[in-house]
C-alpha cells in the first residue's frame, strides 16, 4: 500500500526563529519532511503516524512570543509526485556529485546519480541528505560493505557503489521507497545494492559502514541494533536531528560504545560520524 500524507501549512509571524523551533518539534513527532515558505512552513507526516491531537503536543504554538496559523490538507502520491516534479532542480555537492532527474541534462561531475524525484525523501536537496553525501565523499568506501538505513530514494548507497562499496544493502520501512530505491538501482546500473522493505529488524549481518538519516527518536530506538551489526572500528553515519540533539544522541551511542569522530553541519542540522570502540 503506497503512503499517503497529511500536510500542515503554517503561517508564522514573526517566521525567525519560529519556524526553526516549530521543525524541531515536529520532528520529534514523526514529521517526516519540510518545505520553508515566505510565510512560514509546510510539514509533512505519514497518515499512518498522524493523529487528530498531534498539534497538542508542540508547545511553542502556544507561545505568546508568535502568532502561527495553521491549515491541514490530506495528499495523495500522485498529488506529491507531481509536487517533486516541478520543484525538482538538479544540485551538485562539493564540486564532486551532480543529482539529477531524468528530465534534466547529465551532470558533468565525477559522481552523476540519476533520480526519479517521486515522493520518496533523499534528493540531496535536504541539509541531512546533502551531509552524508559529503561523509561519504571524506571516506575510504572501496570494497567495504555498507547499510544505508531508511534509504529513501536510495541515493546514498548508489553513491557508495560509486565510490566503490561492493556489498551494500538498503531498507526503507516504506513502500513507496522500497520500489523507488529498487528503480533508481536500476537506472543507474548498480550491481551491488540490494534493497529490503522493512525497518531494523531486517538488518541480518555485519557492515563496515551503515549510514542512518533518519529522525531523533527513529535514531536512538535503533542504536543498539546498528552498533551489534557494525564490525570492529566500522563507522556510522547519523544524520536527521539537529544540532541541540547531538547531547542526547551521544549519550545513547556512548551506550553502545560509539565514539564521536566527526560533525557537519548545514542550518543547524547535523551529520555526526561515529567510530566503534
Amino acid at each position: 500500500m503506497i503512503q499517503t500524507y497529511i500536510a500542515y501549512h503554517f503561517n508564522i509571524d514573526p517566521v525567525e526563529p519560529a519556524r526553526e523551533i516549530l521543525i524541531a518539534e515536529l520532528g520529534n513527532l514523526g514529521f517526516e519532511s519540510f518545505e520553508e515558505t515566505e510565510k512560514g512552513l509546510t510539514a509533512y507526516i505519514p497518515k499512518s503516524d498522524w493523529h487528530i491531537t498531534i498539534l497538542h503536543e508542540v508547545q511553542i504554538l502556544n507561545s505568546g512570543k508568535f502568532i502561527i496559523l495553521y491549515d491541514k490538507e490530506e495528499i495523495e502520491p500522485v498529488n506529491w509526485n507531481s509536487k517533486w516534479e516541478s520543484n525538482f532542480e538538479p544540485i551538485s555537492i562539493d564540486d564532486s556529485v551532480s543529482i539529477r532527474a531524468p528530465f534534466h541534462e547529465k551532470g558533468k561531475l565525477q559522481y552523476n546519480i540519476l533520480i526519479e524525484p517521486k515522493m520518496s525523501f533523499g534528493t540531496g536537496h535536504h541539509e541531512t541528505t546533502h551531509l552524508m553525501v559529503q561523509h561519504l565523499l571524506q571516506l575510504d568506501v572501496a570494497n567495504k560493505s555498507v547499510l544505508d538505513m531508511g534509504c529513501g530514494t536510495g541515493v546514498l548507497a548508489i553513491l557508495a557503489e560509486m565510490l566503490g562499496a561492493t556489498n551494500l544493502d538498503a531498507i526503507d520501512i516504506d513502500p513507496w521507497c522500497y520500489e523507488n530505491s529498487l528503480e533508481n538501482v536500476r537506472v543507474n546500473a548498480c550491481n551491488n545494492i540490494k534493497v529490503y522493505q522493512g525497518d531494523a529488524s531486517r538488518i541480518q549481518k555485519n557492515y563496515d559502514i551503515i549510514i542512518a538519516n533518519i529522525n531523533r527518536n527513529i535514531l536512538l530506538q535503533d542504536l543498539g541494533i546498528y552498533a551489534r551489526h557494525l564490525s570492529k572500528d566500522g563507522i556510522l553515519l547519523l544524520s536527521g536531528f539537529y544540532q541541540e540533539d547531538i547531547p542526547v544522541i551521544d549519550a545513547e551511542a556512548a551506550k553502545q560504545q560509539l565514539k564521536i569522530d566527526l560533525i557537519l553541519e548545514r542550518n543547524n542540522w547535523v551529520g555526526v560520524r561515529y567510530i566503534k570502540q
